[in-house]
Formats: structure tokens, sequence, C-alpha cells
């Protein structure tokens, strides 16, 4: 082999007892080859040490139970009291995170200015005595241990991670912080049902393994996460032990040679490295795996509970009180209470609907073919029906040979021998349990579901539906847990309900046909608290039933179809319609649909089970949804308007964000739309990558199943790969909003859905808004009546034909209540088609003859597609026009007729001058001639005429005259003088 460098001192003493010094190997050479040396305990000096020998091969290791003794090189078992995992690593004590383990916060975002975030320091993974648990928030923790392994091994861990809204991954890094290479399912953890552990198991390479088990909470909102449990951790392949580990306190072992410590049954202690437990003294008591024990206290009201017996022959029930177990208290000390008298004999509450009462007063159910009520005795249905198949749960007096109760711990402290629920008449109740942790487990399996003749007709995704009602009464931080698992493969959360409800029911609906078990679980509080506080906290289940259930039994009888869709003789047996049909009220015939309706509620005889489409939809072939085929019309002010909405069809995504948690969390909100859905399917899908990976192994139709919903709307949440350091975006919390398809109007209100215009910027367009409706089948505990949603589509010619899709800005995750989504989606394609009222006609001048006429549309143009714009055209045409031509005649020849006028009356002006100055001048030569004469009027004298022009007269009186006398040849003027003579002037 190989070749040994040790140098032995010489020492000045005899070390003469072997427990003066010890043996070690030294570091393997590059044979695998080491050598065993002696090493003194005091570095004093020593004389007579055993010489180095050759040690056993650097891969040797000890089975479990077995030691490496190393005076002999042998493997020896361990002593009772002690423990051995050979060439293994166990930690299974979280009083303290054990050393070598590191737990180390990170925040991958920096802060704005590119500091670091503080909010994480206080995060941590937590010690919780037998097991460890994780953060809640949203800091990002690393559980970190590094091991060196001598040869191959593995690591195999006990978990329990029970919430999916927490990240939870394990990986390895080599000494260069290379991660090693996994599989997808090595590196995502499987998530756990409440209450139950897992184990997963990773191989090792030989050297340095540093291993990280790591959790972000990806929760976004208030609701508090389930932290992630860890215990018992084992790594296999480290080099050999040369010792055995005592078992702890509480803990034994009985027997050598073991490989693990039993824990104390209850009412015994031990100390550490015990090989048996010690019972303990009078009046004191322990739990399973405790280092001490406890006196007993007083027993009192929280010590015991009530229980009904089953009917006995006379049908009669009585109440019963016992003690919880393991009973811990003392009763016959004064300050004690002490167990209530059995109750009064009462009758048994009846019994369930689908069951009769037998002759020794139990209930059985009801033949194939026969209903009842649960209080007379089983009938047959009548010609022409079927019963009705389901379970209908509402008295309890014996818990239904289909149901079972359990209790779990966290912790895995014993309580499942407890009952978790007990019947109490007309309802169930949580029963008391261990202490105040503990889950309470109701279970309901159902073994599949068949949809009868009568309902043949729908074809909805609705294969059958659960409907409880129940009660929560709380003091502490209660929480109940409505759970289902699809064929046995992973149970999933579908609600949970915090603190104090008031009697209400909820409602789930079955969208696949499977065999699937329904699961309540009810936790007082999820701390872990040694004294029972809450005891009188419980729920309370009043009735459970389920429809279309697979040899169901039945409460009534339903019509069905005899006339096959092409015979005309009817059957003795119900046949099933054809997809889309109805059952005629009258021949008992399978009778499609009308157009445009649609089979909604939960039956289909007569024709008022096809319920119309709401406004603006159509249905599809098999009268199962509406849908809108992505047109819509609209008539206002007697015009009609057309909207093509088709480039609208294909599913558009929204991303919402960056929003940030109370921590700083970076998350988006992504929605995908399908505003039409495809040829009337919801196209729309969102999937919770998180479970999609970690169900590798699941049969693809049940991933599917559990991981991804498909809508007309969903909505995940992605907290992006750059926020966290993740290698990839994590999608999760994937939701359905809008299951069915109300209808497209442009009025704000549609069956009870409100659009709310006033969330978005107001329309200042003349073309109307249009709101489709939209509505999810699913309750949620906020919403009573499911969610809803509404598109607001409006006409934006600056936009893309795609256009462009927003949320209000005062709800900035797209709904202000968290039941309500609102979106606006502006795009080209939602204005309407063209017509010709859309645009106008401008006629150019007349040039050369020839006369062009333009179209152009209005402004701004509020349509798209539709009719074109008419062509240029041209028309001949005069260089003046006629009335043009009118106008300068008409104008000429009044310009031409004033202007003779004028001439006219100025020639007629001068010779009336001329005339008068003649007539005055020959007046004044006549009055002088005969001198003895006078032109005066002598005394006495009358005028014989009147006198013309007793004054000067003007041009308008002459031109009045003028026009007075038109078409005389001459005028003549008269003058009276003292011989009265008449002059004459031709």
């Amino acid at each position: 082999g190989g070749s040994l460098h040790v140098c032995v001192h010489i020492c000045a003493c005899v070390c003469a007892l072997q427990t003066d010094y010890y043996y070690q190997y030294t570091e393997c050479d590059s044979m695998g080859s080491r050598w065993r040396v002696a090493i003194p305990l005091s570095p004093g000096s020593c004389l007579d040490l055993p010489p180095p020998t050759r040690g056993t091969d650097c891969s040797f290791s000890c089975p479990a139970g077995k030691f490496l003794e190393m005076s002999v090189q042998q493997c020896t078992p361990c002593a009772a009291g002690s423990y051995s995992l050979g060439s293994g690593l166990r930690f299974d004590q979280w009083d303290a995170i054990p050393a070598g383990f590191t737990s180390l916060a990170s925040f991958l975002d920096p802060g704005p200015n590119g500091e670091d975030i503080q909010a994480c320091n206080s995060s941590s993974w937590t010690p919780q005595g037998v097991y460890l648990e994780s953060n809640r928030d949203e800091c990002t923790v690393s559980l970190v241990y590094a091991v060196h392994l001598e040869k191959q091994g593995s690591v195999s861990f006990t978990y329990q991670y029970p919430d999916n809204n927490i990240f939870f991954e394990f990986y390895v890094q080599n000494e260069q912080c290379q991660e090693m290479a996994q599989a997808d399912d090595q590196k995502w953890i499987k998530v756990t049902s409440n209450g139950e552990w897992d184990t997963h198991t990773v191989s090792l390479k030989s050297g340095t393994n540093i291993l990280y088990w790591r959790t972000t909470g990806i929760l976004v909102g208030g609701k508090m996460v389930k932290p992630v449990l860890l215990k018992n951790i084992q790594i296999e392949g480290v080099a050999y032990t040369s010792e055995c580990f005592p078992c702890r306190p509480g803990w034994f072992s009985a027997t050598p040679g073991s490989s693990s410590c039993q824990p104390c049954p209850s009412n015994t202690y031990s100390v550490k490295g015990a090989s048996s437990c010690t019972p303990c003294p009078e009046h004191h008591y322990s739990h399973e795996g405790w280092a001490e024990c406890k006196v007993r206290p007083p027993c009192s009201e929280k010590d015991y509970f009530q229980i009904h017996t089953a009917c006995d022959s006379e049908g009669k029930t009585q109440v019963l009180y016992r003690w919880v177990e393991p009973k811990i208290c003392i009763e016959n000390i004064p300050e004690a209470v002490e167990l209530p008298v059995t109750g009064q004999r009462e009758p048994c509450p009846p019994c369930n609907p689908g069951y009769y009462n037998s002759n020794d007063s139990t209930c059985l159910p009801c033949p194939p073919g026969t209903h009842s009520d649960g209080t007379y005795a089983c009938a047959e249905c009548p010609a022409g029906t079927e019963p009705v198949l389901g379970y209908e749960y509402k008295w309890w007096n014996v818990l239904p040979s289909n149901m079972k109760t359990s209790c779990f711990n966290v912790g895995n402290s014993k309580c499942d021998d407890m009952n978790g629920w007990e019947v109490a008449g007309d309802h169930i109740r949580s029963g008391a349990g261990s202490s105040d942790n503990d889950y309470l487990i109701l279970s309901l399996h159902v073994p599949g579901f068949k949809v009868p003749a009568s309902l043949s007709g729908m074809t909805g995704s609705e294969f059958g539906r659960i409907t409880f009602v129940f009660e929560t009464i709380c003091s502490a931080d209660c929480e109940l847990y409505f759970m289902m698992d699809v064929n046995r493969k992973s149970t999933t959360v579908v609600e949970s309900w915090e603190g104090s409800k008031g009697k209400q029911s909820y409602s789930h609906s079955m969208t696949r046909n499977a065999s699937v078990t329904y699961t309540w679980a009810f936790q007082r509080t999820n701390h872990a608290l040694d004294v029972r506080r809450y005891i009188s906290d419980m729920v309370k289940l009043y009735s459970i039933s389920v429809t279309n259930v697979l040899d169901g039994v039945a409460s009534a009888c339903r019509a069905c179809a005899l006339v096959p869709q092409n015979s005309q003789r009817a059957g003795s047996s119900c046949v099933p319609c054809p997809a889309g049909f109805y059952i005629d009220r009258d021949t008992n015939r399978c009778q499609e649909c009308p157009p445009n309706t649609y089979l909604a509620g939960r039956h289909t005889y007569g024709q008022d089970a096809c319920v119309a489409c709401g406004p603006g939809s159509i249905s599809n072939k098999e009268h199962s949804r509406c849908y809108s085929d992505c047109s819509f019309t609209h008539t206002e002010n007697n015009r009609t308007l057309t909207f093509d909405l088709s480039p609208l069809n294909d599913v558009a995504s929204l991303t919402i964000g960056p929003s940030f948690t109370s921590k700083g969390t970076k998350y988006l909100h992504l929605f995908n739309i399908s505003l039409c859905g495809h040829k009337g399917q919801r196209a729309a899908v969102c999937t919770d990558n998180v479970t999609d990976v970690s169900s590798k192994d699941d049969e693809s139709d049940s991933a599917q199943f559990v991981n991804s919903v498909d809508s007309f709307i969903c909505q995940s949440t992605i907290i992006p790969a750059d926020g966290r350091g993740f290698r990839m975006a994590i999608s999760s919390q994937s939701i359905s909003l809008a299951d069915t398809f109300i209808g497209a109007t442009v009025d704000t209100v549609l069956n009870g859905v409100n659009a709310k215009p006033d969330l978005f910027p107001e329309n200042s367009k003349d073309i109307p808004d249009i709101n489709f409706f939209y509505r999810s089948n699913q309750a949620t505990a906020s919403c009573d009546q499911g969610r809803s949603s509404v598109i607001t589509v409006r006409c934006n010619p600056e936009k893309s034909d795609r256009g462009e899709l927003s949320v209000p800005s005062s709800c900035p995750a797209g709904t202000c209540d968290g039941c309500t989504f609102h979106f606006l989606w502006e795009s080209a394609s939602a204005c309407p088609r063209c017509t010709e009222d859309d645009y106008h006609q401008i006629e150019g001048a007349c040039k050369g003859g020839v006369q062009e006429t333009l179209y152009v549309w209005n402004e701004p143009k509020l349509c798209t597609k539709g009719v074109l714009l008419p062509p240029r055209s041209s028309s001949a045409c005069e260089a003046i026009a006629l009335w043009l031509k009118v106008g300068v005649g008409g104008g000429a020849f009044v310009a031409v007729l004033l202007i003779s006028l004028t001439c006219y009356f100025w020639k007629k002006n001068k010779r009336l001058e001329y005339k008068y100055s003649r007539l005055v001048m020959s007046a004044n030569k006549e009055c002088e001639l005969p001198a003895a004469d006078s032109c005066a009027l002598a005394e006495g004298e009358e005028p014989d005429d009147d006198v013309v022009y007793t004054q000067k007269p003007t041009l308008l009186g002459k031109l009045r005259a003028i026009a007075n006398k038109d078409g005389e040849s001459s005028e003549s003027v008269q003058l009276n003088s003292s011989q009265s003579d008449q002059w004459v002037l031709g």
C-alpha cells in the first residue's frame, strides 16, 4: 500500500494504561489507505505508545447498531441505552437547532437605492421540540448543513408541506458552490395532506455536500400560510463512527446493538442514556416521550365530552359522557368535577333521505330504483321517472358507512385513537381531541359520479355538486379547511374559514368524473400548548348533500324521457337524451332546445329548462354554454352600429404590477382573457407551475385538474425569477374569474353585475362602450355568489386592432372588492363598421370644363372596415356658371337703365330751365311797356285764375311735374296779368 511518514516522539514517561491515550486514523492517502495511531490524552511525555498499525480501508463503515472499536478495529454492538447509525447521521431532536446547521435569511430584492433590506433579519427556521418549523413570511430562509461523505450516500428527511403558498425546494451543492444535477422530482418537494408526514430521499456523491432546505412564502394577501415542518433528517455515507450515542431523555433502547431509541410510553419517563423507562409517581402523569412527570390536575369540564348512542331496538338514543383519553386528571378530590350522569333516553332522529327504518331501528339504504325521504318505507319510482341518486345527510345518529373520522397532530403526539368528530342528532361536530392544535378530520368518500338519463342532455362541466351547511364557534385562531382528494393523488385545500363564522352554506361543483374524497379538517389553534384551553371551540356541520353520486341513494324521483329521439314508440325505461335536448312534458320525448338557449339549472324537464342566452350572445351546438361570436349590433337615434370584434378573439394577457408585500416581495398579477371564447370553448388557461412541477410523477390529467383552470378570464399570481433569485418565475394561486358568459350590452348593469363606468376615464366619443359580463360558478368564503367580471370594450382609433387592456387606476389589482373584476379594452377594432353616414363629399372647382368630386371621412373617424370610400369622380362643367351669367347680365341692365334715366332727366331739366328763363324774361318786358297799367290787382278785384309758381319751384318739384305730364308733347304755363292775356309756348 502506501508509505507512512509519522514522526513518533520518544517521551519521558511510560503510558501504562490505555485510558491515557486514544486512537485516531490518519488522513487517507492517494491509494485509499490509512494508519491507526495512538495519541496521548494530555500533551505530557509518554513512552511505550502502541506503534502505528495499518487501519481499515477508507470506505469501511460499521452497520447500524454497531460502532468501530478502535483498539481491535472491529465493529462492536452498542450497549443498551445507546444507538448507532453506523455510517449515518440522524437529527430528530429539535429543542434547539443542532450543531452544524445554519439558518440563513436572505432577501434578494435590493432596496430602491441598492441598500440591503433588513426586514428579514428575524426570519428563520424555528425548533419546536419534535420538529423544525419554517418561516411563514415572504423572506427566503435556507437551512444549511455541510457534510463530508467518504462514499456515495443519501439524505432523507420526513416533512410536512401542506400549503403550496410556500415555495419549498431542496438542493445540494458541492464545495465550489456548484449545484449538483438533480431530477425535478428530487428538487421539488411534493405537497402533503394536512397532518400527514412524507419522506423525501436524495442520493449524494462522495466528498463535500452542502444541503439546502429553502422556503419562501409566496402568498400575496392577508391569509396566514402554513409552515413547512421538518423532522428526522438522516444522512448516510459519512465516515465510521467510533462511539454510540446515548438515548435522549424520554427515550430508551432496551437491547444492545440498537440503531434507534424508542419513546417512553405515557405515564413513564427516562433520563439520558436509559435502557428502560421509570413509572411516574402516584398522582403524576406524562405523555409519550416525556423526560419528566407532571402533577395530575383536578378534573374540570374540559376533561370530558359527550356522545350520542346509536338507536336501540326501541328507537331510543341517549347522551353519554366520557373522559378525554388519555385521562390526566384526578376526580376523587374535593375541587374536581365528576363525570355527568347519562342523559335521558330520547326518540332517535329520523333516517336520512334515501334510507328506511328497519325492524331493529337501524337505517338501511333503499334498494336500487326506489326512494324514500327517510320517514316512510322505500317506494318504487312511477313510470316515466327515475330515482335522483346522491347523498343527503341531515340527521346524525350514527356516522354513515362512507364517512370516517380521525385525529392528527402535527407534532405526532398520539391522538389517533380519539374520535375527531362526534354525532349530535341534528348536526355533527368536532370532538375533544387530545390537544388544542390537533387536526380533527372528517372525510366522505364518493366512488364517482354518474349523470342520470334525465340530465343527459346537459353537457356542461358539472358532473356533481357538494353542498354543506356549517357553523364555527371559536374564541381563538381556529380554522376549518374543506379539502378534496381526487383519485387518491393529492389533497387540495378548496376553501378555508378562520375564526367564528355564522351558520352558512357552501357549495362546490365537481368538474370531472372521478373518485373523490372530501375532507373537513378543524384545528382550534396552530400553537402547540401543554394545556387544553380552547376545548369549547367547535365546528358544527348540519347537513351534507352530494348530487349525481354513483351508487347513491334516492330521496325523490325525477321525470325522464321514454321516447328515443328517432322513434315513435315509448319504451318502459328511461332513455338518455342527446346533448342540448330537453324532455317534452306532454310527449316524454327528447326535443332540442331552441336556438340561442342553453340548459341551465339542475333539470332538463320541460322547455323552460332551456334558458335564453343573454344579450349579444349565442349558444354552442350542445346548448351547454353561451358565448359571443365577436359581433355586436346597437341601434341608437335611428342609426344601427355594427361591430366586428374578431381581432380581439385570441387570448390576450395582461400583467399588472409590480406590487410589493409588506416584506417587500415583488409580485405580479397575470390575467389571461378570452373575450369571446373560442367557438364556445373557454380558451384562457392559467397554471400553477410549482405544483405542476412537483406532480411530474402523477398522471397528467390529474395534475391538470388540480393545478390548471380554463375559463373566459383567469388570474395567476407571478413571483418573477429576478425578484427572488429563483431559477424560474413562480406561478401560483390560479383562479377562474369567468366560467360563464352572461351577455354583452351597452347597459352598465346586467344580471346584478355592475360595470361601474366611473372607474375608468370618461368616454369622450359618440360611440358607446360595450360591456361584456361574466360570472364564475364557484362560490368562495368572501364571494358567496362567486366572482364576476366585466370587460368594457371601447372604440379608440388611436390604438391598434388588438388594442390595449387596462384596469382601474383606483383598483390596481383589477378589483376593488375582491369579487368583481373590471377591465377596459381600448381598440380600433371596437369601433363600428363604417357606413355611408361616416363620410361626406367635397366638390372641386371647375377647371377646363371638368369638375372633380372627392369623398372624405368625417373627423374624427370613429369607424373601421365596413364600406369603403367611393373613388374620386369627375364631371363636365362650364367655366361660368348660369347663375353668374344671369347675375352679371342683370347687373349690367340695371346699370345701363340708371345711366339712361340720369341722362334723360338731366336733359329735361336743362330744357325746363331754359324755358323758364325765357318766360321770366318775356314777362318782365310786358310789364314795362304800358306804363299806366299796373301788374297788381286793383281794389276789389278778384283773381280769375290760380297763380302758378307763387315761389320758385325746386328741382324735385320739376321732376314730379314732368312725371305727371309724361307723354304730352308740349307744356304750357299760364300767367295772369291785368289784361288776362294768355301766352302759349310751343
